[in-house]
């Protein structure tokens, strides 16, 4: 029995140790790749001069700027007052440097005149500009042509110098408002430049202007192209989204657009309306310039799903539960050796059953049978019903664990004291 019992012993203590040791350390965290919010656009800020220009009678002479006009600003115009007016201004004109031509309703200044929106070509790196004009009847505004000599506008003093033009060389017209300074929307010939009043700020190439109406005749007045599409892709936009949107021709009904970018045009300073520039004449005092400050509107959204993507906290990954000690300890030495131990005496208290894992963890102790009889292990029976439950009888000693009582010696007789002598 005692080799059995050391080795269950043996095992027992291999055990514990095993418990004892440090737990495995745990799974690496795994990091997870989420979408980055893409953050708010937000345009900059932008002196405005605004004054009202007097248009003049005929085109005049076209002249070279180093660098783009600003973002359009945003100028709804008024319910037209009568019939055959046009809104004249809401437009980038060049007054020593870009300044707002403030729109308005005017008439014809003679019968049978027409109205020229401003001109804006991106030639060589610069912009060739004429700016809105009356035509007489009969005269057609034709574009600079290639080759003839443009003269230089005078620059005031003190004027920062802006960005070139960013796009492709030909007819344009500025960008839409909030847009980030130097680009520009490439356009037909005649194109109002408020038609990008509602589209999206742009912040890289790819925005440009198509005629709904292919076969124009009159380029003098574009209300004969009902309208116009504006098409851009989703990386030219500030807020991802791709455009592609048909928009009204006409100055005064494109202006009305709703606009993604609040960015309004403020009033002029005085009522007097200035000349327009004109290679070698002096140029006109200007008031002080403006501040606008351009905001989104609830409308400007981008998309959730963006390409950048960030690694946020990793998140340890699921454990599995780690049994309480108490599940997995093992048995005692002591407790090992119970099951070989001689029954209790009469009176004693019953030995404690072994619980279930110990036999469950140690297959040797399992497979030893038991020293105690089969009779002895039986559970007594339930009482009957309105029965007393019958005393347990005190389990009786094994006989073979009785130790033998000596035998007495008999005391020797007469007859062999007297052999003994002899």
């Amino acid at each position: 029995m005692k080799p059995k019992i050391a080795i269950l012993s043996t095992l027992g203590t291999a055990l514990l140790a095993a418990c004892a040791s440090p737990p495995p350390p745990p799974p690496p965290r795994a990091y997870v790749e989420v979408a980055a919010p893409a953050p708010v656009y937000e345009p900059a800020p932008q002196p405005v001069v605004s004054v009202y220009v007097d248009p003049p009678l005929e085109a005049p002479p076209p002249i070279s700027i180093s660098y783009a006009p600003p973002p359009m600003l945003v100028e709804t115009p008024p319910p037209m007052p009568a019939v055959g007016m046009y809104w004249t201004g809401g437009y980038w004109d060049w007054q020593g440097t870009w300044v707002w031509a403030h729109g308005r309703w005017a008439g014809p200044p003679q019968p049978g005149y027409g109205w020229n929106n401003p001109y804006y070509e991106n030639r060589g790196g610069a912009v060739v500009f004429v700016t809105g004009h009356w035509s007489p009847p009969g005269v057609v505004f034709a574009p600079p042509a290639i080759g003839i000599s443009i003269t230089a506008a005078v620059v005031l003093p003190g004027i920062a110098i802006g960005v070139a033009p960013i796009g492709p060389p030909g007819v344009f017209v500025p960008s839409p408002p909030g847009s980030r300074p130097g680009f520009i929307v490439p356009a037909p010939f005649g194109t109002a430049p408020a038609v990008v009043t509602g589209a999206p700020p742009v912040v890289a190439v790819g925005m440009h202007i198509t005629n709904n109406t292919t076969n124009v005749t009159n380029v003098t007045n574009v209300t004969n192209v009902n309208n116009v599409t504006v098409v851009a892709p989703a990386s030219a936009t500030a807020n991802g989204q791709a455009v592609n949107s048909t928009v009204p021709a006409s100055a005064h009904l494109a202006a009305a657009q709703t606009p993604v970018v609040k960015a309004p045009a403020p009033e002029p300073a005085s009522a007097k309306a200035i000349p327009a520039y004109t290679p070698g004449k002096p140029l006109p005092t200007l008031p002080a310039a403006q501040t606008v400050r351009p905001a989104v509107t609830p409308t400007f959204s981008h998309p959730a799903a963006a390409t950048q993507t960030r690694p946020t906290t990793p998140t340890p990954a699921a454990q599995p539960e780690r049994p309480t000690p108490a599940a997995t300890k093992p048995a005692t030495p002591e407790a090992e050796s119970r099951p070989n131990e001689p029954a209790a005496r009469p009176g004693a208290k019953p030995p404690t059953p072994a619980p279930k894992s110990e036999s469950a963890s140690h297959p040797e102790a399992a497979e030893k049978p038991a020293s105690r009889p089969p009779a002895q292990t039986r559970p007594a029976p339930k009482p009957e019903a309105g029965e007393k439950p019958a005393a347990k009888p005190a389990a009786p000693k094994p006989e073979a664990e009785k130790p033998a009582a000596p035998k007495p010696k008999s005391p020797p007789s007469k007859e062999n004291e007297k052999k003994e002598e002899h």
